[in-house]
């Protein structure tokens, strides 16, 4: 009877323990943001863009590039990987919009510092599962989390741990045969462009348009 006991008690903290584990770890401010062509245009492909405030920074540029090619959208959260919200944030974006889309670009690493970089990676998966249920007949892109101007006093985002989700993510996207937009990469030489330590000036996010809006046209169909 004791063992009986035992056992009940150690399988009510395994339990508890994983529910901790799967509660959400939130930041002072949560948010979500939408956007979309005034008017789509029937005939054209539709895109995605997938992001945090950094996307939203380049999104009316990408989708000015690409008017008269794609109707560009935009799907902007708080919600880091790693968060178990976030794959029910993309579905129900998805069972909202009601829209196909020919190409998912997307990126997630500069928010959810109170996960681990571990905890960041295996999130991953869910997220890319959330897309691909979403957006089943679309052409995926990573883009890989931009650099910091100046390390944060807290520890939070460092280009230290930046380094690291970006290697975790670009291993797991290889794996999953997704391209990659290296941001990270074409950031660095732009390191003037910064407007505070995370986000960028206009300049800064034509420049990162740009390259999203190259690497999205090759892909949209013919």
């Amino acid at each position: 009877m004791r063992r009986l006991y035992l056992l009940a008690v150690l399988f009510l903290c395994a339990l508890s323990a994983t529910a901790q584990t799967l509660l959400p770890i939130t930041e002072k401010i949560e948010w979500t943001w939408t956007d979309r062509p005034e008017t789509q245009q029937p005939n054209l492909p539709n895109v995605l863009l997938v992001g945090d405030s950094i996307t939203r920074g380049y999104y009316p540029a990408v989708a000015k590039d690409l008017a008269g090619a794609a109707n560009v959208y935009l799907f902007a959260t708080s919600c880091s990987s790693g968060d178990p919200r976030l794959p029910g944030q993309l579905h129900d974006y998805f069972s909202m919009m009601d829209v196909k889309f020919a190409v998912v670009h997307f990126n997630n690493g500069m928010h959810g510092w109170g996960y681990t970089e571990q905890q960041y990676a295996a999130g991953l998966p869910a997220m890319i599962a959330a897309l691909r249920d979403g957006a089943p007949q679309a052409r995926l892109f990573w883009a890989t989390t931009t650099p910091v101007l100046h390390d944060s006093a807290t520890g939070e985002s460092t280009n230290a741990r930046i380094d690291t989700r970006n290697r975790l993510a670009a291993a797991i996207m290889t794996k999953d045969g997704i391209a990659t937009d290296d941001q990270h990469a074409l950031m660095l030489q732009h390191q003037d462009t910064h407007n505070g330590d995370v986000h960028f000036t206009a300049e800064g996010s034509a420049i990162q348009a740009a390259q999203v809006a190259q690497m999205i046209r090759q892909a949209l169909p013919k």
